[in-house]
């Protein structure tokens, strides 16, 4: 892949030079240290995340709690429900995740095709397990 169809590929994702690195409901403005996410085959970086501070930290561990007193409420037909929603959402962009993955990790694109897939089918058990 080339420079040009790497930037096209990481603007698709929604992949920005430097990414915010937790997310509690919405992505936090983290100003921690960066780090890149490096391009085996070239060298070249991909992106950069920037790490969160302890205050950041707490917020996620807060908010997935309160988060999870809500989910573990859910009958588990709508949870599975939600999973289901996830692995199509896996599905539908396999190709350009399994890109990224062939990008990040220096993988042939039918391998990072089969990570995706990997995830796809945790969720389709997931569902099946609800």
């Amino acid at each position: 892949m080339n420079a040009d169809q790497t930037k096209t590929l990481l603007t698709r994702l929604g992949i920005e030079a430097a990414n915010p690195g937790a997310c509690a409901r919405d992505w936090l403005a983290t100003a921690g240290e960066e780090i890149a996410s490096i391009n085996p085959a070239t060298g070249g970086v991909l992106g950069r995340v920037r790490q969160c501070g302890v205050a950041e930290y707490e917020r996620v561990v807060e908010e997935s709690g309160e988060v999870w007193t809500r989910w573990r409420m859910l009958p588990a037909p709508r949870r599975g429900e939600i999973v289901r929603l996830i692995g199509a959402e896996l599905r539908g962009a396999k190709e350009n995740l399994g890109a990224l993955v062939t990008l990040e990790m220096g993988k042939i694109f039918a391998e990072g095709k089969g990570e995706v897939q990997e995830m796809i089918d945790i969720a389709d058990f997931a569902v099946g397990l609800s």
